[in-house]
């Protein structure tokens, strides 16, 4: 099986600021660039590709910006999905539906129902997502089913958003940030990572295919030492 491969998308709004452009050109640019990663993450057989699309924290930026964010998703989907599914993706998404426009859900449940079929990478698209939100509804729904007393890791696990899907073994940052920002804090807990100063926009083949390169270097030991079996 292919790796798994998650990517802070950071760095639209200082590309866009660079080039004398509205903070919602970056976000176009780098909406363009996810398509092009999603099809250079095919050629290097990588398994399930995970994105940070917008975060709980996202709420904060201007209004005009959180709109325009959410046009660009609905247009993204509605233009990229039908290819998506003759290319074998599968889509999914993780995060909280709550405060998500009637829209934007309905456009959300379109791509995953026209994609079910897909086999060759899943796309996982964290949307209204945040690490901490995700373990305390996981924990939430857990204890009402079982519980506080009887929780363990695996427990919790098996109730966070996209529980059948792996962890990341590679968690990468570009915008030149070293932090991963509240995602994915559960299932990232053993990823390797690895931060770029290229911004999102700029983001091409060679950089994730160096990321993998970068990945594949290293001895993963799982608090273990070297020579342990995991």
């Amino acid at each position: 099986m292919g790796c798994s491969v998650a990517i802070i998308m950071d760095g639209n709004g200082r590309w866009a600021t660079a080039r004398g452009l509205d903070v919602n050109a970056g976000h176009a640019e780098g909406g363009a660039t996810l398509r092009r990663t999603v099809e250079s993450a095919l050629d290097l057989r990588v398994s399930e590709l995970t994105v940070y699309a917008f975060s709980t924290e996202n709420w904060r930026r201007s209004a005009d910006e959180v709109h325009g964010i959410m046009e660009l998703f609905v247009d993204i989907l509605a233009r990229e999905v039908p290819d998506l599914a003759r290319e074998g993706v599968k889509m999914r998404f993780i995060g909280r539906r709550s405060g998500l426009s009637e829209r934007v859900l309905d456009q959300m449940q379109w791509a995953e129902s026209s994609t079910t079929s897909g086999d060759r990478l899943t796309l996982v698209i964290a949307f209204n997502y945040g690490g901490r939100a995700e373990i305390v509804d996981a924990v939430r729904a857990a204890a009402a089913e079982h519980g506080i007393d009887a929780l363990t890791e695996e427990l919790v696990s098996e109730h966070m958003y996209a529980s059948d899907l792996s962890e990341p073994d590679l968690i990468i940052r570009t915008g030149g940030d070293q932090r991963i920002s509240n995602f994915l804090v559960w299932q990232g807990a053993y990823s390797e990572l690895v931060f770029t100063q290229v911004l999102w926009p700029d983001f091409s083949f060679d950089t994730l295919a160096d990321a993998l390169r970068e990945y594949a270097s290293r001895e993963r030991r799982f608090g273990g030492r070297v020579g342990d079996e995991r």
